[in-house]
């Protein structure tokens, strides 16, 4: 399945949120794969930044990293830089952006 989503970075702190994702924890795209994400891409313009995840199972992504403790460390370093942030809980299961048209 794919979900595309959409964040947002404090604009203060654009420099800061790419280095950190030139230096994702090992541990943690290791138990993002393990969750079932083929793959994971972000695209910033501006503030706005849009996910696209090709995965399993969505909710179940969601579900096992919520509480790992890598990734918990790593949402609470995204917290400081998000205005957005992505929600790991089981509401943001259902926060994907909708499939409007597609060729």
């Amino acid at each position: 399945m794919r979900i595309a989503l959409h964040t947002k970075v404090r604009a203060d702190r654009i420099a800061e949120y790419e280095a950190a994702h030139r230096e994702v924890p090992p541990e943690l795209t290791r138990a993002i794969r393990a969750a079932g994400a083929g793959s994971w891409t972000i695209w910033r313009s501006g503030t706005d930044l849009f996910h696209l995840i090709e995965c399993d199972d969505y909710p179940r992504l969601l579900a096992e990293l919520e509480q790992l403790p890598v990734n918990v460390a790593w949402q609470a370093r995204m917290g400081g830089l998000l205005d957005i942030a992505h929600d790991y809980s089981a509401d943001g299961a259902e926060a994907g952006l909708p499939v409007v048209w597609e060729l």
